[in-house]
């Protein structure tokens, strides 16, 4: 009798509430409300061919609508196929007017709608995200202005920056040498299959001593700590078995051009990353210097740079550098998005002047660390009369009895600033932990670049339907207050004031 109660009914009697519709308060529903999709079907135009060609595209809802469930779920490509066909709400929220148990396409396709969209395109995305949000507080500020004088600063913009890491091992000199070895070894015996019948190359392999090389390789990379002469020792090795092998199909494409189609693109485009590869390591061992411009980190992605972080847990990260800034709204807007290293200091002035495009008048404090103190970006603030956290420049002045409450309260006032500019440090920390820009999985620079964007955009959305819950909390506080007066009468009213 135990047992009874906890088998599964059968399928047929399965019951579905509210009669097989959805709810109105859904959050997928909510969100569906939230999200621009005349301006992402624009963006989606743009990108898309003329030619009257081959099968029609499959519609931009459905396109970035699948980008954002996988976002806000932090699942697979699959997965998000498998998810988009079983529930109902995410079919609603990518456009479908009816239940399709068929899945609504392949799962290669989300790359194609990462590739579709670019920089530009999800900016602007999310400026008319941050646009309609914030659309009723800059109305009712503009009403209130009634003189043409410039308008005064107000609210606080804080900036900052970070890296997106990448899916890819930590990488060494010795195993980067390594891994070109292999591959190029690898080319060589599909190269040899078409060419042991020409020339030279008749019943002769080409020597590449994979043995021997894979054994000094290990016999170091084994070791738990390793001397710099040893290493150098090792590496100037992998650096002959490499030099090797790529002059051996350089003999292999001059005896015949056009054999080097017989790798494909992806494996063609490994071996010119190889071939520079080579020269920056070879580079680097003979002027025994750890820098070189441009320096390739992976052979598969080879537009990852390494982003010099000075953490505590990782000095070193691998991926692309983000700027952001958050305006006082609390909404995120991506600002500069580069794989190479740069100095995020130059990106204030451009952030302050998108601050006033979008609302009409310069922030009153910028809030930012130490590095975007220089003394050019206090130069532009004083001149806008906006305050810049941080320490002024020069020497620091000496504590009289005169000026002690003025200095105490600049140091009062550079806490609170240290504390203003705790958010934007909160919206990493959601991008990473909760979304899924803690690890790119993509593998190419503009889906990377796509991942990216759309982790904000998810972020800002949500941001949003919370902003739309609370108000509706309020208006429940309020609706029962009032209630509450009605039935106590009008003392209740200075209680709860008091």
């Amino acid at each position: 009798m135990l047992g009874d109660k906890f088998q599964q009914p059968e399928f047929v009697d399965f019951y579905l509430p509210f009669g097989g519709k959805l709810k109105k308060d859904n959050r997928w529903v909510k969100l569906a409300e939230k999200v621009p999709w005349d301006v992402i079907e624009e963006c989606y135009r743009e990108s898309m061919t003329s030619t009257n060609m081959g099968a029609p595209s499959i519609s931009s809802r459905i396109a970035y609508g699948a980008l954002i469930i996988k976002e806000r779920l932090g699942v697979t490509d699959e997965e998000t196929v498998e998810q988009l066909s079983e529930s109902p709400y995410l079919q609603y929220f990518v456009g479908l007017r009816e239940f399709q148990d068929n899945p609504l396409f392949d799962t290669s396709m989300m790359v194609h709608f990462r590739s579709r969209f670019t920089q530009k395109h999800h900016q602007r995305i999310n400026d008319e995200i941050i646009k309609l949000a914030t659309e009723s507080g800059r109305d009712e500020k503009e009403d209130d202005s009634d003189s043409d004088d410039p308008p005064a600063p107000t609210g606080k913009l804080l900036v900052d920056a970070t890296c997106t890491p990448a899916d890819i091992t930590y990488p060494t000199d010795l195993k980067l040498l390594n891994e070109a070895r292999e591959k190029t070894e690898q080319y060589i015996d599909e190269l040899y299959g078409h060419l042991k019948s020409v020339g030279k190359f008749q019943g002769m392999k080409p020597r590449t001593y994979r043995q021997k090389a894979r054994k000094d390789y290990l016999n170091v990379a084994k070791l738990k700590k390793c001397p710099k002469r040893k290493r150098r020792a090792s590496i100037r090795k992998q650096l002959s078995y490499l030099r090797r092998n790529l002059r051996h199909i350089q003999a292999m494409v001059e005896l015949q051009r056009n054999v080097l189609k017989r790798l494909g693109g992806y494996h063609y485009k490994c071996l010119l990353v190889i071939h520079t590869l080579y020269c920056q390591q070879l580079h680097m061992y003979t002027h025994r210097t750890t820098k070189v411009a441009d320096r390739i980190v992976s052979i598969s992605q080879p537009h990852v740079r390494p982003i010099v972080r000075g953490k505590a847990s990782s000095t070193v990260e691998f991926g692309a550098k983000v700027s952001i800034s958050v305006l006082a709204e609390g909404y995120v807007s991506v600002d500069t998005l580069s794989w190479d290293a740069y100095n995020e200091t130059t990106d204030l002035i451009a952030q302050v002047e998108s601050y006033k495009d979008r609302f009409g008048y310069y922030p009153e404090s910028v809030h930012a660390d130490k590095l975007y103190q220089s003394r050019a970006n206090k130069n532009y603030c004083k001149e806008h009369g906006i305050r810049l956290s941080g320490k002024p420049m020069g020497r620091p002045k000496k504590r009289t009895q005169e000026n002690s409450n003025e200095l105490d309260a600049e140091a009062r006032q550079r806490r609170q600033d240290e504390i203003d500019r705790i958010p934007v440090e909160g919206k990493f920390g959601n991008a990473k932990r909760k979304g899924t820009l803690q690890r790119i999985m993509a593998k190419l620079s503009q889906t990377s670049e796509s991942v990216i964007h759309v982790g904000f955009v998810v972020l800002n959305l949500e941001k949003w339907l919370r902003e739309d819950l609370w108000a509706l909390l309020r208006l429940l506080n309020i609706k029962r207050f009032q209630m509450l007066v009605c039935l106590l009468g009008p003392c209740s009213e200075q209680t709860y004031q008091a």
